[in-house]
């Protein structure tokens, strides 16, 4: 009788999950997106970061703030290309602008343009239809990945058919919009926790938008935590969407955020080990080592010191924590140092939820 691996008999799912972290960062002003710039350069390349025109940009001076937006993202400060940018809303005269500015002037290096409050499946599809078109004209080859914010009535109903719309790539549940909109049925202090895990009529929206996500191999990202400097309460709001919700994703909005939505969002330990010899297989020591670096004594590091090309070690990287060689997409990173591409690995849903 012939042995079958897991990966061979087990559903896989239609559409593979996009391999991005499992955390976003928001920040608005110029000040802010320098200082997310600085972070990440700091801890290596485990967060995105969305710059924000919606409600980061003045009422007067959208396309000030754009142009803001490409000029810091065309900068050195941008080492990783790991930044996206939030769009002004559909029923705003500025997001075709938004748009325009931001393809025209970074669209072969922005991650992705997030698109808010949109009310119905066919603002979405026109949205995303603009941006396609415009990514044309302008030559740009690759699909400009969208995340799509549902956080209104209308989006909610429509959750399923958003989620199959081309280049979308994460729907993201925007909670304070979303209790907005229920006029005082849902109180206040279910914008935090627990509330906003126990709310039947949140707990209903969030479930709503994974089951929509995953079934058509897009990412759910779970909103903010407003618990702004508290890292615990971060940390297990993280790890309670992670494992109640099936959330794949989370927002920041504060710096001491990020590494707890990090370390909220890995798997179990006890779930990934080894059932037959209770020992980690490669891919889950390089998972639990302390720090941002791999020690010196770690088996990867023995076979990265004997690799004789940068080639060849990205190519152990790949095999040790992905299990096979990287795409001809992927790269585009290999000159980075391979610390870092040891976390942007690590650190994507493919490793994470795949192994």
């Amino acid at each position: 009788m012939k042995l079958v691996h897991p990966n061979e008999a087990l559903f896989q799912g239609e559409k593979p999950f996009p391999a991005i972290p499992c955390c976003e960062h928001f920040a608005g002003s110029e000040k802010l997106i320098t200082k997310a710039l600085s972070f990440q350069e700091e801890l290596g390349p485990i967060f995105d970061i969305t710059c924000d025109c919606e409600d980061g940009a003045a009422t007067g001076q959208e396309e000030e703030h754009a142009e803001m937006i490409v000029k810091v993202l065309s900068s050195d400060l941008n080492k990783y290309k790991m930044a996206g940018v939030r769009i002004h809303d559909y029923t705003h005269s500025s997001w075709k602008k938004d748009v325009d500015i931001i393809l025209s002037g970074i669209g072969e290096i922005v991650s992705y343009i997030t698109i808010p409050k949109s009310t119905t499946f066919s603002q979405v599809d026109e949205m995303v239809g603009y941006i396609k078109n415009r990514s044309n004209e302008l030559g740009i080859e690759k699909a400009i990945p969208i995340h799509i914010l549902i956080e209104t009535h209308g989006a909610l109903k429509d959750v399923h058919q958003i989620a199959t719309i081309d280049w979308v790539q994460v729907l993201d549940f925007g909670l304070m919009d979303f209790v907005s909109g229920h006029h005082g049925a849902i109180p206040a202090s279910a914008m935090r926790s627990p509330g906003q895990f126990d709310h039947k009529l949140l707990s209903r929206a969030k479930s709503e938008v994974v089951a929509a996500a995953i079934g058509n191999g897009v990412i759910p990202a779970h909103n903010v935590t407003l618990d702004l400097k508290n890292a615990e309460v971060t940390h297990s709001d993280a790890k309670r969407a992670r494992e109640e919700f099936g959330f794949l994703r989370m927002w920041s909005i504060y710096p001491t955020q990020i590494k707890a939505i990090v370390d909220g969002m890995k798997p179990d330990y006890s779930e990934v080990i080894d059932g037959a010899t209770r020992e980690p297989d490669i891919p889950q020591i390089l998972f639990l080592m302390n720090g941002l670096g791999i020690p010196d004594d770690a088996l990867v590091n023995r076979k990265l010191s004997q690799a004789a090309t940068r080639k060849d070690k990205m190519e152990i990287l790949w095999k040790a924590i992905l299990g096979r060689l990287p795409k001809k997409s992927e790269e585009s990173i290999f000159g980075n140092a391979p610390d870092d591409v040891m976390w942007a690995l690590i650190n994507s849903n493919e490793f994470r939820f795949g192994r």
